[in-house]
């Protein structure tokens, strides 16, 4: 295809008279890693609710291959191939581990109510299909032989995992991350690292990752996008966010005597 696989044109949108998003602009190649960071109430979730469906731009557009997404509910913005991760984990607690990852699959099935009542061959083919897709995901993420227990007696890593299984079973172009590694230690912060980069290499995704550790973002994304109070202050390379004024001052504030 020609130009880019996302193109987020101008987005904004406000509630009340406070602007939570303004002018939010970004583009994303097929196979792109990029960060998206800011400070606590940037509105770095909002961009994310806004791309998926859970709000709607007041301006500006959205597009995902071309096609506008504008109007479009979240269950159609994931069957057109953008599907994301919730910084507050929402799995089906009190469903299996391989029932979690089964709910993403059946985005691209095509089963009809006739044939789920009366269990035709096509309806118990995409059935054995839909497990065994599943069950592959459960392998490389490591959670198959915990397939059978409930998803909320996973340990906290475990559960981060799974939600990025039930994401990608809903074969996305694009991979919406938010604060994949909240909550984790350095050594489950590491194996994210290094799954975050199998995802891309293996299934040819763009992945656009929102999160607060800054030597993971630095590591892994190509160009990062910087929000504070909605606008964008910044977009780069990691050695230019690094170095970039506006950016330390959002994040570290500027001191008394220089401000005064």
């Amino acid at each position: 295809m020609s130009g880019p696989l996302l193109d987020v044109d101008g987005i904004a949108i406000a509630f009340g008279g406070l602007k939570a998003v303004s002018d939010f602009r970004l583009t994303l190649a097929a196979g792109d890693l990029q960060g998206l960071i800011g400070p606590n109430g940037a509105g770095k979730t909002t961009v994310f609710n806004l791309l998926t469906g859970v709000y709607r731009p007041q301006v500006g557009r959205i597009r995902l291959e071309g096609r506008e997404l504008g109007g479009l509910r979240p269950f159609q913005i994931a069957a057109a191939g953008m599907a994301r991760t919730f910084q507050n984990i929402r799995l089906f607690r009190d469903l299996s581990v391989l029932d979690n990852a089964k709910i993403g699959c059946h985005v691209r099935t095509k089963g009809t109510l006739f044939g789920a009542m009366f269990r035709t061959a096509r309806t118990r083919g995409e059935e054995r299909a839909v497990t065994e897709r599943a069950l592959e995901l459960l392998a490389l993420f490591q959670l198959e032989k915990r397939a059978d227990e409930l998803a909320q007696n996973l340990p906290y890593g475990d559960q981060r995992r799974l939600e990025i299984v039930r994401a990608l079973a809903t074969e996305p172009k694009v991979l919406l991350l938010d604060e994949p590694a909240a909550g984790m230690n350095s050594h489950e912060k590491k194996d994210l690292t290094k799954l975050i980069e199998m995802l891309r290499e293996r299934f040819g995704i763009s992945i656009l990752l929102i999160e607060h550790d800054m030597g993971l973002v630095m590591e892994i994304c190509e160009r990062i996008t910087v929000l504070d109070h909605g606008v964008t202050i910044a977009v780069g390379a990691p050695e230019a966010i690094q170095k970039d004024p506006k950016v330390i001052e959002a994040y570290l504030g500027v001191p008394e005597e220089i401000s005064a």
